[in-house]
């Protein structure tokens, strides 16, 4: 009995291990501010990994390109932003997501990029599915604000049917029309309907997007609310944009998480 027990929890163990080592975690600030901003942020990506056994993959924009005003900073561009985060992938050993808004913008990001990700208002742009599909690497497809998790199979589609071998579906909430967000958790279960990977932005949903002062607001208190509540309707992924002083931030400073508690929320959301 007692070696039939200890098989019984080793083959639990590993269970939960391969169910941990399967969640997707991805965390970076939402825009290249600096190159010692990001190399903050990946040293502490790298340290929670290791303490965790987890794989965060690491996650900035070269370019905001859907920015509220015309004054607001969008970052480094597409050379520079690409370069640097090329040096974060050299030095640190961490994955890549960033994001495109042009179809052309595909080919050279995949080149540094592990997972090119489609905005979401931009999701059902059909050039731009296609182009990334084609680059061989992971798309991940935000869920727009004005669709349903069950519209997102059109999205899938258009990019497997150009041949892109892996696809993740991210939801973000819906528009309602008054200057905010708000989320129907349902949407994470139809989406598993279509894809195994179905990823919770837990910081742009709490997005208060009605555009004061030129600003998209929001509130990050309600951050780790977001992320538990998506675990319980079987979230299989986690979207975190983290900067070590968030208020200060170039981009979307409202919501980013402060990256000092990164790490205790992932802890909850792996046990």
């Amino acid at each position: 009995m007692l070696i039939s027990h200890k098989l019984c929890t080793f083959a639990w163990l590993n269970t939960y291990n391969n169910m941990n080592n399967n969640l997707k975690f991805i965390a970076g600030p939402c825009v290249i501010e600096s190159a010692e901003l990001l190399d903050t942020v990946a040293r502490t990506l790298v340290d929670i990994n290791r303490r965790l056994g987890t794989n965060i993959i690491f996650k900035a924009s070269f370019d905001k390109a859907n920015r509220t005003s015309i004054n607001s900073f969008r970052g480094p561009g597409i050379d520079k932003g690409l370069q640097m985060l090329g040096d974060i992938k050299s030095k640190y050993g961490l994955q890549i997501l960033t994001d495109i808004h042009e179809a052309w913008q595909a080919e050279p990001t995949g080149q540094v990029a592990d997972v090119i990700q489609i905005p979401a208002f931009l999701c059902r742009q059909t050039d731009l599915l296609v182009a990334a599909a084609k680059t061989g690497k992971t798309v991940n497809i935000k869920k727009a604000q004005f669709l349903s998790g069950r519209d997102m199979k059109y999205p899938v589609e258009k990019a497997k049917d150009a041949g892109a071998k892996e696809v993740w579906l991210t939801e973000r909430g819906n528009m309602m029309g008054y200057g905010n967000l708000v989320v129907d958790f349902r949407n994470i279960s139809d989406m598993l309907e279509i894809v195994p990977t179905v990823v919770m932005d837990c910081t742009h949903s709490v997005q208060r997007p009605d555009a004061k002062g030129g600003k998209t607001g929001g509130d990050r208190r309600f951050v780790p609310s977001m992320a538990l509540a998506a675990k319980a309707f079987g979230a299989t992924g986690y979207f975190f944009e983290v900067h070590p002083t968030p208020d200060q931030g170039l981009s979307d400073a409202a919501n980013m998480l402060e990256l000092d508690k990164l790490e205790d929320l992932v802890k909850k959301l792996i046990s």
